[in-house]
């Protein structure tokens, strides 16, 4: 089984609408398992991860989804940080989250020993905790999820750590 993020722009941006979005995808899911969502606090995004055997649940999605949703992906991503047992378990939501636009000579190899070298600096920032991150399989990009104060708290870590900040997202609660 492998992780897929779909990302959800609503025709109309509203809770009711992102919820509602979350509800079609779960119920139209055939060949997956609704993992996590994660909606901007703004509900102009809905970041979805999905596990399955391959991307054949995408169409079932799309279908459903219709005109009401623009979908980015599926993009099969990696799950850095966490474990997917304690993910299924936990279904919390994060506070913020960061999208890092990975140069493009930057290998999945390198990343990962890169997170894993810079990953103790969290601590120069203990008003953050870095949960979880997904990069994509083609490393493209990742999503790191935080729980923290503010932004600017968020910011701090980022920095901590030598990484970037392409979008910030505060998220749904």
């Amino acid at each position: 089984m492998a992780l897929y993020l779909v990302e959800l722009t609503p025709a109309s941006a509203s809770k009711e609408e992102a919820e509602a979005l979350i509800s079609t995808v779960n119920t139209s899911l055939s060949g997956g398992e609704l993992i996590e969502t994660q909606v901007a606090s703004d509900h102009k995004i809905i970041f979805v991860i999905i596990e399955a055997e391959n991307t054949e649940f995408a169409q079932s999605i799309t279908d459903a989804i219709g005109e009401r949703a623009s979908i980015a992906g599926p993009d099969e991503v990696r799950l850095v940080g966490a474990e997917l047992e304690d993910i299924k378990k936990l279904k919390k939501d994060a506070d913020y989250l960061v999208e890092w636009d990975i140069p493009a000579e930057i290998t999945m190899e390198q990343y990962l020993t890169r997170k894993k070298a810079n990953s103790p600096k969290y601590a120069e920032v203990p008003e953050v905790s870095f949960l979880r991150t997904y990069v994509r399989e083609d490393t493209a990009k990742c999503l790191c999820f935080y729980d923290a104060p503010d932004e600017d708290a968020v910011v701090r870590a980022r920095q901590a750590v030598s990484t970037p900040i392409d979008r910030l997202f505060k998220l749904h609660a």
